[in-house]
């Protein structure tokens, strides 16, 4: 399998983990200050939904698709 098919398969498999866990939460920015023994943190978060989780499924079925061509 060519290098493209590896891709592929590796977009498969993380669209797959997208879309079993129903979208993935991440850590946009972050902020801390500490004055004296005080400590203040804000979080800011993000999402990706899974239909984007779908979206890359099919990309790397087509990646894979087209690395198995000869």
């Amino acid at each position: 399998m060519r290098p493209i098919g590896w891709i592929g398969a590796a977009l498969v498999l993380c669209g797959a983990i997208v879309v079993a866990m129903r979208g993935v939460s991440y850590t946009k920015h972050r902020n801390a200050v500490e004055v004296g023994p005080f400590s203040f943190a804000t979080v800011e978060k993000g999402f990706v939904p899974p239909i984007a989780g779908v979206a890359v499924i099919l990309i790397g079925a087509g990646l894979l698709f087209v690395g198995r061509r000869r």
